[in-house]
């Protein structure tokens, strides 16, 4: 399917330049989720509009406590999860960029649902339109984007990197390049590739052990791309770019939690301008979380050795937004609400 750019320009085509610029305003500035609202257009050409540039969003939001989850419907049948963090001054958007995911990590349930295709760049920021629609009901709006949801964001390079160039551009969601995050797995040819861009977007590595064996354990694609590959890609991103590294700990007790694995860590992190997020695992089954000391502990030893350190504060755990747990099982939804657009109340 074409995707909303190049529908506006083939209606757009015999307009007047600054018809796009109108159009772009009311889809990315006004949020208007009909084409009826966007009053600066002319009438006939709202009807075309309509007819020709669908701007509904299927999906069913799922609200409890300082999260906010939405099953998002595609065209073709298929379904994506994606969550918005909300805090006190930020709302920080985590989008999905594959549906489903190839990795198949140790601790993430979205890896379970193996891999079906990559999004399009469309429906990467449909996921943060969606958001910015309704938290315009509530007079609030988006601050991050973090590419965090499901999937694998450097599997699906080109998509995701044109996906950020909207988010940033000025006439649409207008995002600074530093309020957008890139977090991977460690795909190390992406990474190189994307310290030559010139893009001032954040990026995290999901490490998740200190060394090369546990690693693979935990991710199976440290087999291809081995942890002393990563981190020379990493190093070279932080060379060219200035830019600090977030890494990402999930901590699972009894498999990557000790002192000594700390210890390992903190050497392997030495001197490089980069900060760790401990993130406590989230699922259930045979894994579980460590105890509040133990992760205390942990931090404190990087502490020790100048390794900058935070733990992440749980949001969206209650609603399987946490970390990890994404999981939308096509089909499923004959046991779930039918989605529906926003501002489309129940029953309609």
């Amino acid at each position: 399917m074409e995707s909303r750019e190049t529908l506006l320009g083939q209606v757009l085509d015999n307009q007047p330049p600054y018809r796009i610029k109108q159009a772009q305003q009311a889809v990315y500035k006004l949020l208007v989720s009909d084409w009826a609202q966007a009053s600066s257009l002319p009438k006939n050409l709202r009807q075309e509009l309509q007819e020709k540039v669908p701007l509904d969003i299927k999906a069913e939001p799922i609200n409890t406590g300082g999260a906010l989850k939405a099953v998002i419907g595609l065209d073709d049948g298929l379904s994506i999860e994606s969550v918005c963090l909300r805090h006190k001054h930020r709302n920080t958007v985590c989008v999905s960029s594959q549906v489903g995911c190839p990795l198949d990590c140790l601790f993430c349930h979205t890896g379970k649902l193996g891999f079906n295709r990559n999004l399009t760049a469309q429906e990467i920021t449909d996921q943060v339109l969606y958001f910015f629609r309704l938290l315009k009901e509530q007079e609030q709006t988006v601050s991050n984007v973090v590419f965090m949801g499901m999937g694998e964001p450097l599997l699906n390079y080109s998509q995701v990197i044109e996906a950020i160039k909207i988010l940033n551009h000025p006439d649409k969601f207008g995002l600074s390049a530093r309020k957008i995050s890139v977090s991977t797995a460690g795909i190390t040819p992406k990474i190189k590739e994307l310290s030559h861009l010139g893009l001032q977007v954040n990026l995290a590595i999901s490490l998740n052990a200190p060394t090369n064996e546990l690693r693979s354990k935990i991710m199976p694609v440290n087999k291809k791309y081995p942890l002393p590959e990563l981190m020379e890609a990493v190093e070279q991103y932080i060379s060219l770019t200035r830019r600090k590294v977030m890494f990402e700990y999930v901590m699972i007790k009894g498999l990557n939690d000790s002192p000594r694995q700390a210890s390992q860590l903190a050497s392997l992190l030495n001197g490089l301008l980069a900060v760790v997020n401990l993130i406590p695992y989230n699922g259930g089954g045979q894994l579980s979380a460590p105890s509040q000391q133990a992760i205390s502990a942990f931090k404190e030893i990087l502490s020790r050795n100048r390794i900058q350190a935070t733990q992440r504060y749980r949001l969206g755990t209650s609603i399987a937004a946490a970390c990890g747990q994404l999981l939308y099982q096509q089909g499923q939804s004959s046991s779930r609400r039918p989605l529906k657009s926003v501002g489309q109340a129940d029953g309609e």
